[in-house]
């Protein structure tokens, strides 16, 4: 459990921004559950899921860095939540996979002619002897604008993606597995972009963000 614990260059939950966020979240609350339960929704409600954007700059993904911004795609708000979880004593990873989604996906459709989301990342946390999934990227706002229950998350049962919309239309599945991770895997996600959107290819040499909602 120690990799899953420790600080990286990227979980970097020794930074005293992450750490000033976790002591504010978790005060008054006791069991590591508790101290996660509050992180999520902390998470989830702090910055708006805003899938478009493709960062570039490994520093970038720093959890530092990422929390200085006002919304991030799901990757970034996964590094949030499991950094701070780490911050608190609870082990934590990242969760890679390919999903087809109707959250905000509507851009990815028109730019790249699929509703195929890759890398969509996902936390995992250790609680009560056993790990356990969450997903802290749809804030509440978004999922109500979309007519979708937002995703609650109890600390023992497995909170992964809302298959169906409030009127049971299909609304997300999960395609393939990608693995878990210790770690932000950067330059794996920047190869399954590659992979998954081609088209993005000559953008990522200019080494800058990418908003694909205004390509």
């Amino acid at each position: 459990m120690e990799n899953y614990l420790k600080a990286t260059s990227f979980l970097d939950f020794d930074h005293p921004n992450v750490q000033q966020f976790v002591a504010e979240q978790i005060n008054g609350k006791e069991t590591p559950t508790e101290k996660a339960i509050a992180l999520y929704y902390a998470v989830r409600e702090n910055w708006w899921y805003y899938p478009y954007e493709i960062t570039i700059d490994p520093n970038e993904y720093s959890v530092s860095a990422l929390m200085k911004k006002k919304k991030g795609h799901c990757i970034a708000k996964a590094a949030m939540l499991i950094a701070c979880c780490r911050a608190a004593g609870i082990p934590s990873r990242l969760r890679l996979a390919r999903v087809r989604n109707h959250i905000a996906a509507e851009k990815f459709q028109e730019k790249f002619g699929t509703d195929i989301l890759s890398p969509h990342g996902i936390a995992e946390v250790y609680l009560e002897g056993k790990w356990v999934k969450c997903t802290p990227a749809f804030n509440a706002a978004l999922c109500e604008k979309l007519n979708v229950a937002p995703l609650e998350f109890d600390g023992k049962t497995d909170s992964v993606f809302q298959e169906f919309d409030n009127s049971q239309n299909h609304f997300m599945e999960y395609i393939e597995d990608l693995g878990d991770y210790e770690d932000i895997p950067v330059e794996h996600i920047m190869y399954l972009f590659f992979k998954e959107y081609p088209i993005l290819k000559p953008y990522f040499k200019t080494g800058k963000t990418i908003d694909i909602a205004a390509l």
